[in-house]
């Protein structure tokens, strides 16, 4: 079975988690731009923090044969902190690198007209930058978010199969299906979508243009979910070609948008800036 996960903060990962990945078959990750954790206090943070992905995060994800790019943005969540807002102005710098795949995510947290800006002005980032966006559901009162974020989509100038939906679920997957989006779905152990819930809406909905993600981070989370999602899905009668649809080729579909996919491993040097992913002698 081989994965590709689209959605998996591994800055908040150990470098084990690549190894119990790549065993279970993920050969290809994205990150996207995220949160903290807690309040960024300047745009410098912003600076070190998108060239990690662009640099430390592929160099640790090479070590282990999987493949990494990065989305990246001004999330939900901080564009409503005018500390972080002069971030928008850096994007360009960064969304022009190969190894970026997507603006996001974008989207909203709690609905608010800064983040209505922010969500904005980088859909016409992503547009002018010819990438797909990543965009982030409110995790409270999704409907609303759902047609919040498609009338802020419609009234830009990115198409909406261009658009990947994330945090998706049962509530919202019908209306953003019929919009013409890219449909995902974050699998936690506690919160958001479970494998048995996931067999049930790819029963109904099918499995066009469905991404199954862990969007693991620094909370209660699992970066092997996208193994035990294409595992349950074997159980309940899906064909091995549907598992590598949705686990493979359709965020594969997706993210090849941006032209700039690249799923070969290069060989990378024994260090990065002068670190390895080693300790002591080596």
């Amino acid at each position: 079975m081989r994965i590709f996960d689209p959605h998996i903060h591994m800055t908040s990962r150990t470098t084990d988690d690549y190894q119990a990945m790549h065993a279970a078959g993920v050969r290809a990750v994205v990150e996207p731009a995220f949160w903290l954790g807690q309040p960024r206090t300047s745009p410098a943070t912003f600076v070190d923090y998108f060239d990690s992905l662009l640099g430390w995060e592929p160099f640790r994800a090479a070590q282990y044969g999987i493949a990494h790019h990065c989305a990246i943005a001004l999330n939900p969540k901080e564009a409503n902190d005018p500390r972080c807002t002069p971030v928008l102005d850096l994007l360009p710098r960064y969304l022009v690198k190969d190894n970026v795949v997507a603006v996001g995510e974008i989207g909203y947290d709690s609905m608010t007209p800064a983040e209505d800006a922010a969500l904005a002005a980088q859909l016409e980032l992503a547009v002018a930058h010819e990438l797909p966006a990543l965009v982030h559901t409110p995790h409270r009162d999704k409907p609303a978010g759902l047609r919040r974020t498609l009338d802020v989509v419609k009234e830009s100038a990115l198409p909406l199969d261009r658009v990947l939906v994330d945090h998706l679920n049962e509530t919202t997957v019908e209306e953003a299906k019929d919009a013409g989006c890219w449909l995902g779905f974050s699998v936690y152990p506690d919160t958001k979508m479970d494998e048995d819930r996931m067999v049930a809406i790819l029963r109904r909905y099918g499995p066009e243009r469905v991404l199954v993600n862990s969007a693991a981070d620094w909370g209660r989370s699992d970066p092997l979910k996208t193994r035990e999602v294409g595992d349950a899905m074997l159980g309940a009668g899906f064909t091995e070609d549907d598992v590598d649809r949705v686990l493979w080729r359709n965020p594969v579909a997706f993210y090849g948008l941006s032209n700039r996919l690249v799923l070969d491993v290069a060989a990378t040097d024994a260090t990065h800036e002068g670190n390895s992913v080693l300790r002591g002698g080596a």
